[in-house]
């Protein structure tokens, strides 16, 4: 068989293992594990009774990037996702390598914040009694798992959480309709919170709840249509989300007051369960929202290790990082998951919400400034892509602002560092291996000679 042919015979036989619907589920899976079971309560105390709108603000602003994302997903489709379009659109230099290497770390700091909030709802369910070391071992131990479900392949990551959101989506509609009927509407006090800033503050703080989206784009390698599939899944995913994020934040401060949600930090919705259904509601919100961290590591692993990949395929990381180790595992799999480890027993849930939350307001804001150069060729609006970058920015001087007021410095200070480091990694690696520091072509050029060619599966 000549090498053409056999190329073409692998593309065929590697696309379209995703659809819609599972990459829909995947999106849905990344961004459903966190804010709304693990956050709330810390967004709350900046956001007083007004959390709804706080997720609402932060929908409208993920909106805007992921228009930003799916024209690009549709003009360059690859198992990289963002480290492809930061290529596409920068060229391949220091500056698409070392936000690469960022946004490759934000995402093990989203996958450290999932897995605590597993961890803090296991030991809830198992009760009290539980040793103090075993927060930490549990997280680690839902981060082995689900590598071992990553090297199983990516058929079996949609199909999980098609299963998982489902169940998910159960449980959650049972505790709204419930809840409407127990609600407390004259009881409803509009006092605490920060105000309108405060709502600005949540927003910016709940962001990390809709990074999911950006998952999505790594599947396009697997799809056999990006072009149709990839604007729908993504849309959709938004929707549903937003939706559920409303509807559920709503019925929260219906049922209970502020100070009781600021108090249950890390397990408020469980607690809202309890005031909803009981004990029986207790845990049933409980297993949900263990279904649904769980499902958020597994969907972003998917997604950190296909982009670590694809950044290793581009000379921005060590050739370690591209090497295939059994099934559809390689070896950027196990690194992730190793660094993720260091993540979750250094830092606690609220300094990796927070550290998350400014990491992908820089990436995604960052990705829509380079999307600018190369929008012809993508036919992405003008006003659009602005209106992303100015409303990422503004959330991130907010919410960096606020970090700084209140919180312990090490948390904003190691977002700004890893930022930092990124960039000296980048370099020196570059330096090392002799490739530019600039890009080598224009990037209009670029994405020119490289997009009939970047539509070819890139992964083991």
């Amino acid at each position: 068989m000549t090498e053409p042919k056999a190329a073409a015979k692998a593309a065929a036989t590697h696309k379209g293992t995703i659809g819609v619907a599972g990459a829909t589920a995947i999106g849905v899976g990344g961004m459903m594990g966190a804010g709304l079971y693990t956050l709330v309560g810390l967004a709350t105390t900046a956001t007083g009774v007004w959390l709804p709108v706080a997720f609402l603000v932060g929908g409208v602003v993920s909106f805007f990037s992921v228009y930003s994302y799916a024209k690009l997903g549709v003009r360059y489709p690859s198992r990289g996702g963002a480290a492809q379009f930061l290529v596409e659109c920068f060229g391949d230099g220091i500056m698409a390598g070392g936000l690469n290497i960022f946004q490759f770390l934000g995402w093990m700091v989203a996958m450290a914040l999932y897995a605590a909030g597993f961890a803090g709802y296991a030991q809830d369910l198992l009760g009290g009694g539980l040793p103090s070391w075993s927060g930490k071992a549990i997280a680690v131990g839902i981060i082995l798992a689900v590598v071992v479900v990553n090297f199983v392949g990516s058929r079996v990551v949609s199909r999980a959480e098609t299963a998982i959101i489902v169940f998910e989506l159960i449980i959650l509609t049972v505790f709204v309709v419930v809840g409407v009927t127990k609600a407390h509407v004259p009881a409803l006090t509009f006092s605490g919170g920060m105000g309108p800033f405060g709502i600005l503050f949540g927003a910016g703080l709940l962001y990390v709840t809709y990074e999911g989206f950006g998952v999505m784009t790594n599947t396009t390698g697997e799809m056999s249509d990006p072009k149709r599939e990839l604007p729908r899944a993504m849309y959709s995913a938004l929707i549903i989300v937003m939706v559920v994020y409303l509807v559920v934040s709503t019925v929260m401060v219906l049922v209970m007051s502020t100070h009781a949600i600021e108090a249950n930090q890390g397990h408020a919705l469980a607690e809202a369960g309890q005031a909803v259904l009981g004990r029986a509601g207790f845990v049933a919100i409980g297993v949900a929202a263990l279904v649904a961290t769980a499902s958020a590591v597994n969907a972003t692993m998917f997604g950190d290790a296909n982009l670590a990949f694809q950044v290793a395929k581009d000379g921005q990381l060590p050739k370690l990082f591209e090497r295939h180790i059994w099934l559809s595992g390689n070896w950027a799999l196990l690194i992730t998951a190793a660094l993720t480890i260091v993540f979750v027993l250094a830092f606690p849930l609220s300094a990796v919400g927070q550290m998350a939350s400014l990491a992908f307001l820089i990436v995604y804001g960052m990705v829509s400034v380079g999307h600018l150069r190369v929008r012809k060729e993508t036919g992405a609006k003008r006003w659009m892509l602005l209106a992303a970058i100015i409303l990422n920015a503004a959330l991130f001087l907010l919410l960096l602002g606020y970090s700084i007021v209140k919180s312990p410095p090490t948390t904003w200070i190691t977002l700004l560092a890893l930022f930092a480091l990124s960039f000296v990694v980048e370099w020196g690696y570059r330096r090392k291996t002799g490739r530019g520091l600039r890009p080598a072509v224009p990037p209009a050029t670029a994405g020119s000679a490289s997009g009939s060619t970047s539509t070819a599966p890139v992964g083991p």
